[in-house]
C-alpha cells in the first residue's frame, strides 16, 4: 500500500506469549500470542487483523485488537485500542520547510530530510489526530528503543537549539 515506498513494508513480530494449562507438566489448553504489527502507509487496523486471521486459518479461536485500560494519576480513564496509525507528511509541507530553514539558520548546512525506522508519539498527533508533525531527535537511530540506547549531551544541545529555533522560523512567516 505504500505507493511511494517511502516507509517500506509493514512489519510484525511476536512480542509476548502466554500459555495456560492445569499445571506446568500438562499440555496447555489455551495459548495467546501478542503480535506487534507495525503498519505502513495505506494500511489500517482492519487490514492487519484480516491478514492475521487469513494467515492463522481456522485453528485460531479469535484475533482481536488489545486495549489499554489504565487510569491516570487523577483517576481519569485513558482506555484506548492499542492502534497507532502510520503517519507522514510531504517533504514540501510548510512545517518540513520551516524545520529545514531552522536547521540551516543554526548550523549553516542543509539537514537530511528522511524518515525514522522506529515509532514515535506522532502516531497519535499526526497519525490519529492529523496534526502535522516532524521529528528531530538525539541519539543513534540504530539503538532507539533498545536496551543499549544512550544519548549524548551534545545531541541534546543540538536538538534543544533546533526546537527553540523552529517556533521563531514559523513566527517569521514559515508555514505550519
Amino acid at each position: 500500500p505504500d505507493s511511494d515506498n517511502f516507509l517500506g513494508k509493514g512489519t510484525v513480530v511476536v512480542s509476548h506469549l502466554e500459555a495456560h494449562g492445569p499445571s506446568q507438566c500438562a499440555v496447555a489448553d489455551e495459548a495467546m500470542i501478542y503480535l506487534d504489527r507495525r503498519l505502513t502507509w495505506g494500511e489500517t487496523a482492519a487490514m492487519a487483523i484480516a491478514q492475521v486471521k487469513e494467515y492463522m486459518g481456522s485453528d485460531v479461536a479469535s484475533v482481536a485488537m488489545p486495549r489499554y485500560e489504565k487510569r491516570g494519576y487523577r483517576g481519569i480513564d485513558y482506555g484506548q485500542e492499542l492502534y497507532f496509525p502510520t503517519w507522514k507528511i510531504p517533504a514540501d509541507h510548510g512545517l518540513v520547510k520551516a524545520g529545514e530553514q531552522a536547521y540551516l539558520l543554526l548550523y549553516n548546512k542543509k539537514p537530511v530530510v528522511d524518515k525514522w525506522t522506529f515509532s514515535t508519539n506522532a502516531v497519535a498527533v499526526c497519525g490519529a489526530h492529523k496534526i502535522p508533525a516532524i521529528g528531530f531527535g538525539p541519539g543513534d537511530e540504530n539503538k532507539t528503543h533498545a536496551p543499549n540506547e544512550a544519548v549524548s549531551i551534545d545531541d541534546l544541545e543540538v536538538c534543544s537549539a533546533f526546537y527553540a529555533m523552529l517556533p521563531y522560523v514559523l513566527d517569521q512567516g514559515g508555514e505550519e
